[in-house]
């Protein structure tokens, strides 16, 4: 297999030589299990170790690397056969892009999710799963990082036609204009559309939350049952099976990260993703009177307007503002804790400074002098 397969472009090539030793080789990270780095050089899947420099440099999650990742080699054979070749890993490539989310529980850490990821599949299972806000907020995940957008209803057989084209003018009423599929994976419907929207050398990723079908969508994509699946209730919800993230290569060509679904989608930081994302509020708010216009109570606001005229949907503006204040509360975090970690360094540089002074007094001392 050609690397450029795997999604190695010109762009990424720049890079090798300014990350990549002359004794080193490129490898794209397919997967992270518990610890263990699971890297694709072309040739075959083959474990990986960081060395130690990550563990003592690094000062965020977003120094170590993520699936879908492009990293320098160093290879090493244990076996004369090479049946246990391993290697270490020196540096990682820079990203076109990273996929991320708030780590739920923590204000000031996020967690990656993927990497050069090219489009990300939205998996939402219309007959329980579909919520504007909700999309909403994938979104504003997905434009952040600069990943193109494609909405996947899944389950389709059980609800009406007229009940799926409520779902579609609710979206577009919304502002949202991305590409919308619908299929259903037991009667078989759309998936010839979302075949071929799979591109060679892209890399695509399925987002969504537990039970929506996403396990069942990578067996249509492969071909075969690799990913297990389990029966679904009687409301037609599935149940979790994804327990990591996984690069697959796809026999047409493309590759697939499948992730486990998301019981909480919190954002971090999104000032593009919320641009990209509520691009039609934003336009408003540049006819308001006032420049520094707040929305509320001022004189000739163009938002307030449009609510009442009912040319803006009053839920998209609330989910709007609630993103917002999640961003705002969330960038505000992230300055304190880089505060703080910047004290803590200072602190220990300080200690060294003073001996440092104490060491060039007793130089400039006479010999005799006591200190």
């Amino acid at each position: 297999m050609e690397l450029s397969e795997l999604g190695l472009d010109s762009w990424f090539e720049d890079h090798v030589q300014d990350q990549c030793g002359p004794q080193q080789s490129i490898a794209r990270v397919v997967a992270i299990d518990r610890g263990r780095i699971v890297v694709h050089d072309g040739h075959g899947e083959l474990s990986a170790e960081l060395l130690g420099k990550f563990f003592y440099k690094a000062e965020s999650v977003g120094k170590f690397p993520c699936v879908g990742d492009w990293v320098c080699l160093e290879d090493h054979d244990s076996d004369s056969d090479h049946t246990n070749q391993f290697a270490s890993i020196h540096s990682i490539l820079p990203r076109k892009t990273l996929l991320k989310r708030k780590t739920v529980g923590y204000d000031e850490e996020f967690q990656m999710l993927a990497s050069n990821i090219d489009v990300a599949f939205i998996v939402m299972a219309c007959n329980y799963d579909f919520h504007v806000a909700k999309l909403e907020r994938f979104l504003v995940m997905i434009h952040e990082a600069h990943i193109e957008p494609v909405l996947l209803f899944t389950k389709t057989d059980l609800i009406t036609s007229d009940a799926l084209q409520k779902m579609v003018d609710d979206i577009r009423d919304a502002g949202i204009q991305i590409k919308i599929l619908a299929i259903s994976n037991q009667t078989g419907d759309g998936l010839d559309q979302l075949h071929q929207c799979i591109k060679a050398k892209t890399t695509y990723c399925l987002l969504g939350s537990s039970g929506v079908g996403k396990s069942t969508l990578m067996n249509q994509l492969i071909g075969e049952d690799a990913f297990e699946t389990q029966t679904v209730s009687a409301s037609g919800q599935g149940r979790h099976t994804t327990v990591r993230r996984h690069l697959i290569m796809l026999k047409q060509g493309g590759m697939v990260v499948d992730m486990p679904g998301m019981r909480e989608l919190a954002v971090a930081e999104v000032k593009d993703g919320i641009e990209n994302s509520f691009e039609d509020i934003l336009e408003l708010a540049q006819n308001c009177r006032f420049s520094n216009c707040n929305h509320n109570n001022e004189p000739d606001c163009a938002i307030q307007a449009a609510l009442a005229n009912h040319k803006l949907n009053a839920d998209h503006y609330k989910n709007y503002l609630k993103i917002q204040k999640e961003s705002r509360h969330h960038k505000k975090q992230n300055a304190h804790v880089e505060k703080r970690r910047k004290a803590k360094n200072a602190s220990r540089i300080a200690p060294t400074k003073t001996k440092q002074r104490k060491l060039r007094l007793t130089e400039d001392q006479d010999p005799d002098e006591s200190i």
